[in-house]
């Protein structure tokens, strides 16, 4: 931030240290919701390393499930596409808040509803395999949508931090020291503004003295001898004048 110098007057002086009060406390709040940022930003990595390190094996489990089902029941894949024709899980976005930043949540939600003919398949051989792969893969999407929230909220909370970060820095590093010089570059000016002022009511003082002096010397002889008021004149001029 850089501008020109004010005109140095205590007004100027009164305005820029109320922007220095108001900076220095923004800059303050800013440097704690950063903090409290940072902390949250560092909670979420490691949720979503674990998550994303129990998916691998969750995963691994749930296709194998499938394996398994085949292999008791048969092909089925065409019969799960037939029989799907509601959605039984939707998904719920809500809103959490971090230091004043949104994030954006997302939630399985169990709409309740059965798709028909579900309950069919598996009935000829392998009904328990094909409804334990049906239970993995129904937690595996709660985990991804799980893990899908998390990653969204870290990219939001991630820019949201870059935003802060960028504020106090110009906050401490620019603002804050722009407006503390503007204050002393005031101050020094009415200082010196001042101390000229002093020195001017001085040397008028020391002159009115002085003056005042010379004219009480001036009175002190005219009212001390009163005869030398006659001194300028000449009588031997004037002889007619007798005194």
């Amino acid at each position: 931030m850089s501008g020109q110098m004010p005109a140095p007057t205590r007004m100027a002086l009164g305005v820029f240290k109320g922007k220095l009060k108001g900076a220095t406390k923004g800059f303050e709040l800013l440097k704690k919701k950063a903090d409290a940022l940072k902390v949250r930003l560092r909670a979420m990595t490691k949720e979503i390393y674990a998550m994303k390190m129990a998916l691998v094996k969750q995963s691994s489990n749930a296709y194998f499930s499938v394996s398994q089902a085949e292999y008791a029941a048969g092909s089925f894949k065409h019969k799960v596409f037939e029989a799907c024709t509601v959605p039984e899980i939707r998904v719920e976005t809500a809103v959490d808040n971090v230091a004043g930043v949104k994030l954006p949540v997302f939630r399985a939600i169990d709409t309740g509803m059965k798709s028909e003919g579900r309950e069919n398949i598996g009935l000829s051989g392998g009904g328990k395999a094909v409804e334990t792969c049906a239970k993995k893969f129904k937690e595996l999407v709660d985990a991804l949508i799980k893990l899908a929230s998390l990653q969204t909220s870290f990219l939001t909370l991630d820019e949201a931090l870059k935003v802060t970060n960028r504020r106090v820095n110009a906050l401490e590093n620019v603002t804050i020291p722009f407006i503390a010089h503007v204050i002393s570059y005031v101050e020094k000016e009415l200082d010196e503004m001042e101390r000229e002022e002093f020195t001017r009511v001085k040397m008028l003082k020391s002159k009115k003295e002085a003056q005042l002096k010379a004219l009480g010397e001036v009175e002190s002889n005219s009212s001390a001898d009163p005869d030398n008021m006659l001194a300028n004149f000449d009588t031997a001029r004037d002889p007619d004048v007798v005194f």
